[in-house]
Order: C-alpha cells, then structure tokens, then sequence
C-alpha cells in the first residue's frame, strides 16, 4: 500500500473554519465483507479494528450532552459490529436521524437475516453503494457476483417499504466513478438509475454521486499505475470556490473506532486529527459541540476532491 499524505501535505487549498456542529459520523471499525477497490478505508473481510462498547458509550453520551440531528454510521460493514443495533436504538431513543451507510450485500450475511426489517423498524435513513447500474461495472469494482446480490438486496430493502413513495423510509444510492475521473451529473444519473432499476422492480429515493479521493486503496492504485498527479491536476482544475460554504467538514465530525475525533472520515484515514481543540489527538470524551464551532479545520490537497466539478459530500454533490 503507498502512502499519500506525503503526496498531499504541501497545499494551496483555501483555509475553512467550522460552523455550529450537526453530524456525529461514526466509524464503527474497518471490517467488511467486500473489499472494493474505490475503498478510501482500505476495509476488509481481515481487518479487526472494531469499536468496542465503552467507546460506544462514549458516544452516547456526547448525543445525550450534545444538541446535533444526525448520527451517520459507516464502516468497513457498519451492520459488522456487535454493538451496531445499541448504538442505533439509542440514538432512536434520543430523537435524532440516523443514517446506516451499507454495503448492500452485508444483509446475506450470517445474523442478518432480519436487519432490513430492524432497519425499517427504526426509520433508519439507508445509504447504499451501489457504484453503477450496469453489472459488469459493479461486479469489476467491488468483485465477482457483487451486482447480483446487491440488486436481492434492495428488492429485500423494497419488500419493507424502502424507497416506496410515502413510506417514509429513505433509501439512497451513491454512485463512485470507476476510473480517475469526475461523477457525471447527478440529477441526470439519477434518472438513469431510476430507469435502468425499475427494470429489475427497484426503486429508491435519491442518488447521491461521490468524488473519489486520492488517499488509501484507490490513492495506492493511482500511484501504482502513475495516475496519481495527472488525477490530482484534474481536481484542482475543476475546483469551484462555491463549493467551500457547503462542505461536509464545516458541520460534521468523523469519529473512529477508538473514539479519535477528525475533521471527516478522508481526514481519519489520512490520520489528521482536529486542529487547535487542546490535544494532539482529541477523543470523543474531550470535546464538545459548542467548543468546536468558529475553530479551523486540517486541509491538504485531498480536500480538491469535495469542491472539484459539482463537489462532493456524504450527501452527494453540493451544486
């Protein structure tokens, strides 16, 4: 695996400070039964990191002390962690929306037989991967028989009411680009998935198309094939300043499995922790969320990747 941060450390990328804290984004550890090659994580099937239940509770306790709206829980395979069903009752219990950011093909797993169900029962918001709406893309980059189970998976998502008009179920889909290249547009993408799927009886609620960052699996695999810097010209050639007043970083922390705290989840993969909070490498227990708002946030060039083109966020694009 190569390393990027040396690649991206020396930056021009515009300084951005935080606004008032909405979003908790939880990494609930770096296993997964899929091992994609587009993964920022770099998650798979013998990864171990795994959040344990005092950190768990740990984040509880911030949700309980701290006034925010969504708890967003990504992985690895999220659904993976004993303590993921908990986390997401508790927060249910605290009013708040909570996001699962799944693989799709982790309901066909062993014990997860009635997590769609569980999920439904909650009103759990679904955001699904689902790389393309073409078979042979899918199964080239998130491997072999992937396309097949994921589309199983979302007509099981479907039978409980997912992505069904007044349902109130919300099931989005992310699209990530195949190659070194920018999503296409989103809202004419989004009718093209919605077409192609109907003809396999899927439906769902949005699609959100995401930029990939040049760090951990996919950055090695561009620095591999000497892809690396003609990508990131391609980022900063379509960098669009509007873009800065709605990235993700500016209302979001992202949390890892050992409760360390970061600006978002490409910051934690690239180990830069929060900046200026007290502590080199702040904790969930260390902070708070009127403490964070108005402080700076670590930059380096990865950033080009969330203004390039109609940006890019854990919601899609921003433009």
């Amino acid at each position: 695996m190569h390393a990027t941060l040396p690649l991206l450390q020396e930056t021009d990328f515009p300084t951005l400070k935080r606004d008032r804290l909405t979003t908790l984004q939880i990494n609930l550890g770096y296993r997964c039964n899929q091992a994609c090659l587009h993964c920022h994580v770099n998650a798979g099937p013998t990864r171990k990191e795994v959040m344990q239940r005092e950190t768990v509770d740990d984040i509880v306790t911030f949700l309980r002390t701290n006034t925010l709206q969504t708890l967003d829980i990504t992985g690895g395979a999220p659904e993976l962690n004993p303590h993921f069903r908990y986390l997401v009752e508790q927060a249910r219990s605290l009013g708040m929306q909570v996001i699962d950011r799944c693989n799709l093909t982790i309901l066909q797993e062993d014990g997860q037989a009635d997590l769609a169900q569980f999920l439904a029962d909650h009103q759990v918001e679904i955001v699904a991967s689902l790389p393309c709406y073409q078979e042979a893309n899918v199964n080239g980059q998130r491997g072999d028989g992937v396309y097949a189970r994921s589309i199983d998976a979302l007509q099981q998502l479907n039978a409980v009411g997912y992505g069904k008009a007044d349902s109130g179920l919300v099931l989005n889909l992310v699209y990530n680009p195949t190659g070194p290249f920018l999503p296409p547009p989103q809202v004419q993408l989004e009718a093209d998935y919605k077409r192609e799927l109907a003809k396999q009886s899927v439906e769902f609620t949005h699609l959100f198309t995401l930029t990939n960052l040049p760090i951990q699996r996919f950055g090695s695999t561009l620095i591999s094939k000497g892809q690396f810097e003609e990508y990131m010209q391609l980022l900063k050639s379509a960098y669009q300043d509007a873009n800065l007043e709605n990235v993700m970083c500016r209302t979001l922390i992202s949390i890892d499995w050992q409760g360390y705290a970061y600006d978002c989840d490409f910051n934690q993969m690239l180990n830069l922790p929060l900046p200026n909070v007290g502590k080199p490498r702040p904790h969930i227990r260390d902070l708070t969320a009127d403490a964070l708002a108005g402080r700076s946030i670590a930059v380096a060039d990865h950033c080009y990747g969330c203004t390039a083109g109609q940006g890019s966020s854990c919601g899609g694009a921003l433009n």
